[in-house]
């Protein structure tokens, strides 16, 4: 039996096989794959092959007695996942728990929408970095959308706009939009008709809200940002794929940090589109673009072609050796 995986509860998923049927399993003790040092074996969107233990044969009934001559008691037992078919691609980033090991976002999916915001809180040009690194590295398209755009002043709306175009000339895709007010909503669903699409940010932004919109009935719940710390309340637990008419929304917990993982050094000028287009005219092949002489990257820096919080993102990912810098919790 076959299906596709729908909804993690932390100890079960959900999987909804090919004949439309959902059901819960749960993963052999020993089941890992080979290769990739995870906390969780397998992640929404994977395709996986079921297996049911064969039933144990007589059971005692009710009485205490061996049930009727010719009647098997089969007590109900659980489906367990026991194969994960090839993935096509999948967002991963280090564990919060232990810092040699990764934790699968999402797999096999066609597109990421990830939920930035200005204010209340405010998102940093490095979680966008290495969200989208992480996303170029697997070849996971993604579109940002910039929510809360109600809630903005002058000044921050002066401020979403240079963070707008920053990234359009990078060539991301960007949407303004207000999942409290509905505004640029509509807009969203061709974006998603026929495709996977992984719903991701930090905590609060809105993509409860924004899901409760875009799938009525949905009724996930939603919590105010902290006055305080500026910082939003979880209100996902677990991750889940939402059907829509045309497509799926997988929707996630909310991210604090995002620590990347399994991305070399000598790799990561490949996953920053302006970097890698300047990184062509560097004097040496294996330019790090951090001092060598007749560097392309810097100069464009210098020339402001290459945006300095752009860069700063880079330089973070090439030298970061804290490994629980960007670790924090869900």
């Amino acid at each position: 039996m076959k299906g596709l995986v729908v909804k993690n509860t932390g100890s079960w998923y959900v999987v909804r096989t090919d004949e439309g049927e959902l059901v819960q399993c749960k993963v052999k003790g020993n089941f890992r794959l080979k290769g990739l040092r995870t906390t969780n074996p397998v992640a929404i969107g994977d395709r996986v092959v079921l297996s049911r233990p064969q039933a144990s044969p007589l059971s005692l009934d009710a009485t205490g007695k061996t049930p009727h001559e010719g009647t098997i008691v089969t007590p109900h037992s659980p489906l367990y996942i026991i194969e994960i078919e090839d993935r096509r691609n999948y967002i991963i980033r280090k564990s919060i728990n232990l810092s040699k090991q990764s934790h699968i976002i999402a797999a096999n999916i066609d597109q990421a929408l990830l939920i930035v915001t200005v204010c209340r809180p405010q998102t940093s040009t490095t979680f966008i970095d290495r969200f989208l690194a992480s996303a170029e590295a697997y070849r996971v398209p993604v579109v940002l959308l910039f929510n809360k755009s109600d809630l903005l002043d002058d000044d921050l709306r002066r401020y979403q706009e240079m963070m707008v175009t920053l990234y359009e000339n990078i060539g991301y895709e960007c949407r303004q939009i207000s999942a409290e007010t509905g505004q640029g909503v509509e807009e969203l669903r061709p974006l998603l008709n026929g495709k996977i699409t992984l719903l991701s940010g930090n905590s609060g932004v809105g993509k409860s809200t924004l899901i409760n919109r875009l799938v009525p009935g949905a009724n996930l719940r939603t919590a105010e940002v902290s006055d305080a710390h500026n910082t939003g309340m979880h209100t996902t637990t677990f991750s889940e794929m939402i059907s829509l008419p045309q497509g799926y929304l997988i929707d996630t917990p909310g991210i604090k940090g995002f620590g990347t993982f399994d991305i070399e050094p000598e790799e990561l000028t490949g996953y920053f589109k302006e970097i890698f287009r300047f990184s062509k005219d560097c004097r040496f092949s294996n330019c790090t673009h951090t001092h060598e002489p007749g560097c392309a990257v810097l100069k464009a820096l210098d020339d402001h072609l290459i945006a300095q919080s752009r860069y700063q993102s880079y330089l973070s990912m090439m030298t970061d050796k804290d490994e629980s810098k960007y670790r924090e919790a869900y």
